[in-house]
């Protein structure tokens, strides 16, 4: 785990947030591998590169960028600010 990821605590209280990705044909992350994308996700919004800079650790940058987009749409990023800031009330 690098400096930044989520710890087991935060983990437990976001994975159950995220949506259930549909099985593409076998093409693209599984679900389980979420950890990872959200990690990749947090360490391209803490500094700011670009979606191809993000390291390859968190798996590959296109999944993270397509994920990170498609979760905006579905406005899984407020639906997680607000249960987070109903936890910390």
């Amino acid at each position: 785990m690098s400096r930044g990821d989520l710890t087991e605590a935060e983990w437990r209280i976001l994975k159950d947030l995220l949506p259930i990705e549909r099985k593409n044909r076998g093409r693209g992350r599984p679900p389980e591998q979420n950890r990872g994308i959200v990690n990749g996700i947090l360490w391209r919004l803490r500094c700011g590169a670009p979606w191809r800079d993000v390291p390859s650790k968190y798996g590959s940058w296109n999944t993270i960028y397509r994920r990170f987009r498609r979760w905006s749409e579905a406005g899984v990023w407020e639906i997680v600010a607000v249960t987070l800031a109903e936890i910390m009330a």
